[in-house]
Order: structure tokens, then C-alpha cells, then sequence
């Protein structure tokens, strides 16, 4: 990617189609393995989390937040329904797309519908050491409830919890 790339030239779309599902594993088990030393246990638990997902699919109260750029995917988050709660998962994207906005823009369109359906509270999981998505998360009001170590996705690594109060917030 020769020129820096602005917002402006990348769609989000909420609509999944075909390939999504298997590129966005693609993209986990790529990147993390890459930066993060993660395993093949990892894609394999993106992979089964994606399932289980779409088995269960219901747009009314769930979204898929699909980042492209010249027809390709380079960013993606999802928002799973837990009842009274969401789940922010599978948040993810290209390294040549980071630092222009991206993450910002899209942890802003999952609170809005966060919101707009009701949620009283909001929950994610990650791994410590990835600094940039802990300081976004704080950013948006998630504060870190439960740290646990782990060998779950090849390595050793500790995994956080952080959480989003939402029912005392008007």
C-alpha cells in the first residue's frame, strides 16, 4: 500500500455474504500467528466462536461490521447477543490499515447500536499486550474485570476480560 489510505475510501457494509466468515479467520489466525506467536488452537477457536455465531444469527439484535477497501477486506467486528448482554468479538484489522481511524470509527458504530438495542452491558475477551485495542477499550468506558492465565491458543498468555456497565447511563 503505497499512499495512506483515508476513511473516506473504505465502505463498511453489515450485510455478510459469502467468504466473509472464512476470511475473517483467515485474517486471526494470520495476524495474531504473525505478530503475536498465536497457534493454530487460535484459528481454530475463531473458527468454532464464527460458527457457533452465525447458527444463531439474528440481525435484529447482532451485527457484523465488514471493513473493505478496493474490494477487499481489511477490517472487521462483530456484535454477539448474550441476552441482556452483548459481546464484542473477532475485532480485527489489516496492519496497513492501522492508525488512520478505523478502530475508532468502527468501536463508535458498536456503541451506537449497542445503545440503540437496549443493552444494559457489554463484555469482550483478549489477551494481554495488545496495548492499542486495551487503550481503545478504555477509551469507550470498558474497564478490565478478570485477568487469567492461559495455554489456550498455542502459548502462554494471559487472558482479560473487560466489561461495559451500560444500565446506570442514559
Amino acid at each position: 500500500m503505497p499512499t495512506k489510505v483515508t476513511l473516506e475510501q473504505i465502505t463498511i457494509r453489515t450485510e455478510l455474504k459469502a467468504g466473509d466468515i472464512g476470511y475473517v479467520i483467515y485474517m486471526h489466525g494470520h495476524f495474531y500467528g504473525r505478530e503475536h506467536g498465536f497457534g493454530i488452537l487460535f484459528e481454530t477457536y475463531v473458527a468454532q466462536g464464527l460458527y457457533e455465531f452465525y447458527q444463531h444469527y439474528n440481525p435484529e439484535r447482532e451485527r457484523a461490521w465488514v471493513c473493505e477497501h478496493e474490494g477487499r477486506i481489511i477490517g472487521f467486528l462483530l456484535l454477539v447477543d448474550r441476552g441482556t448482554a452483548a459481546q464484542l468479538r473477532y475485532f480485527v484489522i489489516h496492519p496497513n490499515y492501522r492508525g488512520i481511524g478505523l478502530g475508532k470509527l468502527l468501536m463508535e458504530l458498536f456503541m451506537e447500536f449497542l445503545k440503540e438495542k437496549g443493552y444494559t452491558s457489554c463484555y469482550l475477551m483478549t489477551t494481554r499486550g495488545l496495548l492499542a485495542a486495551a487503550a481503545l477499550y478504555h477509551r469507550f468506558g470498558f474497564k478490565l474485570t478478570q485477568e487469567t492465565p492461559s495455554n489456550a491458543f498455542g502459548k502462554p498468555v494471559v487472558e482479560q476480560r473487560y466489561e461495559l456497565d451500560l444500565s446506570a447511563k442514559s
